[in-house]
């Protein structure tokens, strides 16, 4: 059994948009921990930080994959896991997010809100995970964190309050006010391992007294017992302050703000305390499972029935890592646990607690804790549970791919490798996808943008010694109905024996706005015109439709068909005619209704040097791309954009070129948008012409 108290477990990950400090801050927590005894930099030579432990990792200073580890502070057991910042490698944080119980997220103190914060603040609200916010980088010229906490409120809707105050500012930065205790807190000796209260200096004391009532006249409107006391202007205690501000945390009411500089060594303390005080427990968390599609509830207590989620897989020399979150009930090494989605039971031979890269043998599990097992064959997503419960755990949201790339091996003989590669990649990572295309037969890789495809083809070249030509990069264009189109289709064929009949009428109709989903089927049919058993067919026929389009090949989106009517043959009709009368239907009805085709439209956010700024705008003009907005961050303008994704391929040389190296930027995809009708004349010529190729060979 575990020698902490359920109560005292804290699973919690550290999120952000790219380049604000989560990996230093994840380092840093290490080393107070006593978990690493020599402090590893993100970049700046030597061995790269221990969290980020692969070689891309440690060459290009960002984190690609999510590393777990497990520390100690102040009898507590921390379980974190240290999250990509970069929107290519979005599945990482979404799956991490899936199985935590709270999270910390980290704003630059210059930057502060930026795209990939908003994407990981919407991740957050998904699975309805707490978070304090760290405001990281005070040391920085032009970092201001009364901005950044205004930001939150403003551009995230967090109702953020702000614990801590700074004292100083960028290069004088020198520590922190608590605004609970009163007390100037400095971090002393080396690498700051020496935390120092003092009292507050001259100059601050107001400024003190005026951030702490704000402080509790937010709290107060969560607690009945500490507003009586402020309006009786009498001191409330500590732990009652406290208590209210955990219990709102938790309820996702309030967002707890504390600051600091992770690279500086300053607040990183004082957040770990935080996250013991306001973060939940696996006790103060909710889980839900579903048991004959039916919701049941999940209890984390060691002694129910096991269920558990593998969230990540990752394959190594020995075999499979399964990392996995253990809701309820305990595992024993050696035990055999029930797979639903495989439908058997699997032997769970061995079991380890990750350290980063680093692996500790364990003997028993129990819910709350985070492990991974070895050598167990399953996907990401998958469930263990005792057999006679047979319960799964609600899956997690998988964003679609919006780029494709084709490559081949350069020599015959690394077909293998290649092959063997990718599959241990799609693996792994739910938003790489792979496939062969039927006319060209190439095979195509599919991800989440340049970089994410860029990684894997660097994987494959130096994880598996096999070297891939790749071609030139496609967007991932989407087919949309413009109208309400009717059909009437009849699918009649007579051989020799029984024939095949089907006829179906009905609508096609663009989806109506919110609807969820891209298909939606509706089956008016009555009287039997359409027998019931030939229903599933039709339906069938509609979907497969979909896949690809009649316009120009792509993938269509957006689609309700209503069954009206239709006609049947006592002998001749099937399933399968049915199904191919849908196909015909879908087809004749689609190019009636006006389709467009759709395009992904990327939300750009450049940072730039202001003497840049009409430059990079008129760039991002001339790719088609709508201006937003600007931001001024100090000396540096934020220039946001949506931008179709077919016009940044490159993107990052230009802006380098254009902007002596001084500018960057960050993407995320934004939604579908029409293409104009120019580019969609070329895109359905285009297919025409691939499609005679085609037909010739």
């Amino acid at each position: 059994m575990s020698k902490f108290h359920l109560a005292k477990y804290r699973n919690i990950g550290i999120s952000a948009h790219i380049d604000s400090g989560k990996t230093t801050l994840s380092e840093r927590i290490l080393f107070y921990t006593g978990m690493i005894h020599r402090i590893n930099e993100v970049r700046g030579g030597g061995d790269g930080a221990k969290m980020d432990h692969m070689e891309l990792e440690k060459e290009r200073g960002i984190t690609i994959t999510s590393a777990a580890v497990t520390v100690e502070w102040k009898d507590h057991k921390i379980q974190l896991i240290d999250t990509p910042g970069h929107v290519d490698f979005t599945v990482e944080v979404e799956r991490s997010l899936r199985v935590l119980d709270g999270a910390v997220l980290v704003l630059c103190g210059t930057s502060g809100v930026q795209s990939q914060s908003i994407t990981v603040d919407r991740q957050m609200r998904r699975y309805n995970v707490p978070c304090l916010a760290f405001i990281n980088k005070l040391d920085r010229a032009g970092s201001d964190p009364y901005r950044v906490t205004d930001q939150l409120r403003e551009k995230l809707s967090h109702n953020a309050v702000m614990m801590q105050i700074p004292i100083g500012s960028e290069g004088d930065f020198g520590g922190v006010i608590d605004l609970l205790k009163m007390k100037a807190v400095y971090f002393e000796g080396e690498k700051g391992l020496d935390v120092v209260y003092k009292e507050i200096p001259d100059g601050y004391v107001e400024k003190a007294k005026d951030y702490r009532q704000k402080l509790l006249d937010s709290v107060a409107m969560f607690s009945d017992e500490l507003t009586e006391l402020i309006l009786e202007d009498k001191e409330p205690s500590l732990e009652l302050v406290q208590k209210t501000i955990r219990e709102a945390t938790i309820a996702r009411k309030l967002t707890p703000v504390f600051m600091g500089s992770a690279f500086k060594d300053k607040g990183v303390q004082e957040l770990l305390d935080a996250v013991l005080t306001y973060l939940p427990s696996p006790l103060d968390r909710q889980y839900w499972g579903f048991k004959n599609e039916e919701r049941v509830e999940v209890f984390p207590e060691a002694n129910k029935p096991l269920i558990a989620m593998a969230f990540k897989i990752t394959d190594e020399t020995f075999g499979q890592l399964t990392y996995t979150r253990i809701y309820q009930g305990t595992l024993k090494k050696g035990d055999s646990a029930y797979n639903p989605r495989l439908g058997k039971s699997q032997r769970i031979g061995r079991f380890v607690q990750m350290f980063s890269n680093d692996k500790v043998e364990l003997a028993e599990a129990t819910a709350g804790d985070i492990i991974a097992m070895v050598g167990v064959e399953c996907a990401s997503g998958d469930t263990y549970c005792d057999e006679n419960i047979n319960t799964t755990m609600e899956s997690m949201f998988i964003p679609e791919p919006v780029i494709e790339l084709a490559i081949k091996a350069e020599k015959q003989d690394d077909l293998t490798k290649i092959s063997k590669a990718l599959n241990r990649f799609m693996k792994e990572d739910p938003t790489f996808r792979v496939y062969v295309d039927d006319e060209s037969n190439e095979t195509i890789i599919r991800g989440m943008g340049e970089l994410h495809l860029e990684i894997y083809v660097q994987r494959i070249q130096r994880e598996y010694k096999a070297n891939v030509v790749i071609g030139q990069p496609k967007v991932n264009y989407r087919e949309s109905p413009g109208k309400e189109a009717s059909f009437d289709y009849k699918h009649k064929k007579q051989t020799g024996g029984s024939g095949q009949y089907g006829h179906v009428v009905g609508r096609l109709k663009p989806i109506s706005e919110g609807t969820e989903g891209n298909f939606k089927f509706t089956n008016l049919v009555v009287g039997g015109s359409i027998p019931k058993e030939y229903i599933p067919g039709c339906e069938k026929g509609f979907k497969e439709s979909m896949d690809k389009g009649p316009l120009a090949g792509f993938q269509v989106i957006g689609v309700e068909i209503e069954l009206t009517d239709g006609t049947f043959h006592p002998v001749d009709s099937s399933e399968m005619a049915f199904k191919i009368a849908a196909r015909e239907a879908f087809k004749e009805a689609f190019i009636a209704s006006k389709p467009t085709i759709l395009e992904p439209i990327m939300k750009v956010e450049v940072e730039t040097p202001l003497d840049f700024q009409g430059t990079v705008q008129g760039d991002i003009s001339s790719r088609r791309g709508i201006l937003q907005g600007t931001d001024m961050r100090g000396d540096v303008a934020v220039v946001i954009a949506e931008v179709p994704l077919s016009e940044m391929f490159g993107y990052s040389t230009q802006l380098r070129s254009m902007t002596q190296g001084k500018a960057g930027f960050s993407m995320e995809f934004a939604k579908y948008r029409a293409v104009p009708s120019s580019i969609q004349e070329q895109l359905i010529k285009k297919y025409q012409e691939e499609r005679a190729k085609g037909s010739k060979k």
